[in-house]
């Protein structure tokens, strides 16, 4: 609850239920695909969000995603 609190809704202004419902979903989403975990030695739940481009062409070509609003980013190589 306090990750969720203090990274999501304290920073929006939630309108009503329906709209938080929403945000909750996107950021569960994100909380359970890409953001790195302390258990799993900083990578993802999700293991192909957890690929490391290996050339340098690729750690060029980073694309970015942004999530809610862009209060969250997630970064993929293109």
């Amino acid at each position: 609850m306090r990750t969720v609190r203090s990274e999501c809704t304290d920073r929006l202004l939630i309108l009503n239920e329906r709209h938080l419902g929403r945000v909750l979903v996107r950021y569960v989403r994100h909380y359970d695909g890409h953001r790195p975990h302390r258990a799993l030695k900083l990578r993802p739940p999700d293991p192909l969000t957890a690929r490391i481009p290996s050339t340098r062409a690729a750690l060029a070509s980073i694309r970015r995603r942004e999530i809610l609003g862009a209060l969250i980013n997630e970064y993929h190589a293109a």
